[in-house]
């Protein structure tokens, strides 16, 4: 229920995500927020939004390949999801200008 009520959350923001089987990490393309780096996104998330990420790059033996994607923990309290959405929403509201 939190995987699912967390990748709803991410694609309403805007996010293209991948809902996974089997851990507690939601893999989310920023790319739809007019981001190509994720590092760079995961470095400014916490400062801007208040939200933290994980750069899947970080993962990567070539980084680029993981580029424009960060990691989302959903094993939180629901109210912590939905606290995530709304401050990502916020937070792609202010980048669309």
């Amino acid at each position: 229920a939190s995987r699912d009520r967390l990748a709803t959350g991410l694609e309403q923001v805007g996010l293209r995500v991948t809902r996974p089987q089997g851990t507690y990490f939601i893999q989310a393309d920023v790319r739809p927020l007019g981001i190509v780096d994720g590092q760079d996104f995961a470095r400014q998330l916490p400062h801007r939004a208040g939200v933290v990420c994980i750069p899947t790059a970080v993962f990567c033996d070539t980084p680029e390949i993981g580029g424009p994607f960060v990691r989302f923990a959903f094993c939180k309290r629901p109210e912590v999801i939905d606290e995530t959405v709304r401050r990502l929403t916020a937070y792609a509201a202010e980048l669309s200008g």
